[in-house]
């Protein structure tokens, strides 16, 4: 399904016109629907019925704290990878017990705040940060549940900067070693090393690298079962991909009958880390033409949004799909044209040669596919605001995040005295 539809001719965000939101908010500024992040967490967790399965939300994807609250109130639990994450969980609603701690560079300081806050579960991607964290929880007389992130050398397919699974990557324990470390790290006072994790890569269409992971994690576990360590968890990560094109989605049904037989028999709790699948699609930035410029060889159409607002397409030279808000007319002639921002860097470019009935100053357009990793990665370079979001829900929106003033921006800085006031 899709949230964002053309009633009487105007693109709608579930009940609420578009250039309502644009007239009433300004532009750029971020959408998202909320049927569209239920269905998808619904449709999970319905693949999953039958196994005792938890679903995390990882908070990297989209960390506006009404987005979190909108699954922790249909059961869902919160991957994180900072303390700022976790607080946003915290804050937002999530139990302790439901969140995970990922990442392999957590502080010792972000270790102790996550162990005072009691969440349910550590994920340690190496030995020292295994050690530091057995040191902080003895000091605190606390207990660290702690699940072990294999590598199990398994490439994604997707792209190099979001593949996560080969082991010349920075993450999680080398195959080879991974028993050995499981084992020295069951010694180790302060710790529960109870389980298994594994993550190999985001926008995963194919189920194949799953399966290969999965079948990695389940035998290890049963190994180390055999060798007398209670193994109750197994973490299979996150990566279901999403249709940014015309992409053919994962069979969530055979994704969790994968999952179900390598976990077979083994009576672990089974915890996934999904982002991007759960709030990719839910989520548009708006955005209005400033002009239409005309160069020797093509045309360029320059929107108010940047790649400081998002960057996908700059960093990754990712696909996000471009339609203006109000339908064109049956029959309008369809051009290539490039749309980008006002930012001063060629790299400021949402699109190249993209198909588009004409625009002319004013009208609106939105970028899709932009509900993940689009306001998280977005910086105020340039001097811009950060992007507002908003929230739809039937026929209501609130602000959930309000642009800055530049008041606000300018009164991050300090002047030293040597200045002058």
């Amino acid at each position: 399904m899709t949230a964002f539809t053309y009633r009487e001719g105007a693109l709608h965000a579930e009940d609420v016109a578009l250039a309502r939101i644009a007239a009433e908010v300004g532009t750029p500024v971020y959408v998202y629907a909320t049927s569209a992040m239920e269905a998808q967490y619904d449709a999970l967790v319905g693949a999953l019925a039958g196994l005792d399965a938890l679903v995390c939300y990882a908070v990297k994807a989209n960390s506006n704290l009404a987005v979190i609250r909108t699954f922790a109130r249909r059961g869902a639990g919160a991957d994180v990878v900072s303390e700022g994450e976790l607080r946003r969980a915290l804050a937002a609603g999530v139990p302790a017990s439901k969140i995970i701690f990922s990442g392999i560079g957590k502080t010792e300081a972000e270790m102790e705040f996550a162990l005072r806050a009691g969440i349910g579960q550590f994920n340690v991607e190496s030995e020292p940060e295994m050690i530091a964290l057995s040191r902080i929880a003895t000091r605190l007389g606390l207990v660290a549940t702690v699940a072990l992130r294999i590598n199990p050398d398994v490439d994604a397919g997707s792209h190099a900067k979001i593949t996560t699974g080969r082991k010349e990557n920075k993450f999680g324990i080398d195959l080879a070693h991974a028993a050995d470390v499981f084992r020295r790290g069951a010694a180790l006072p302060g710790l529960a090393v109870r389980g298994l994790a594994v993550h190999i890569g985001s926008q995963l269409l194919d189920v194949a690298p799953f399966r290969a992971a999965f079948d990695v994690v389940g035998t290890l576990a049963r190994a180390l079962r055999n060798g007398g360590h209670p193994i109750d968890r197994l973490d299979f990560g996150g990566g279901i991909g999403i249709t940014y094109r015309d992409e053919p989605l994962p069979d969530l049904a055979l994704y969790a009958a994968i999952a179900r037989e390598a976990a077979d028999g083994l009576g672990c709790r089974l915890v996934f880390e999904p982002g991007r699948f759960l709030v990719g699609n839910a989520g548009v930035l708006l955005t209005r033409v400033l002009y239409v410029k005309d160069g020797v060889s093509q045309r360029f159409v320059i929107v108010d949004a940047a790649m400081n607002d998002l960057i996908r397409p700059t960093l990754y030279d990712a696909y996000h799909g471009i339609d203006p808000v109000l339908a064109p007319a049956p029959g309008a002639p369809l051009d290539p044209v490039d749309v980008v921002g006002p930012v001063c860097e060629t790299g400021d470019l949402f699109a190249a040669q993209h198909v588009l009935p004409p625009v002319a100053a004013g009208a609106l357009l939105v970028i899709r596919s932009a509900g993940a990793y689009g306001a998280v990665m977005a910086s105020e370079y340039n001097s811009r605001p950060l992007v507002p979001e908003v929230l739809v829900k039937g026929g209501h929106y609130a602000v959930v995040r309000p642009r800055p003033t530049y008041e606000s921006m300018l009164g991050l800085d300090r002047m030293p005295d040597w200045l002058g006031p």
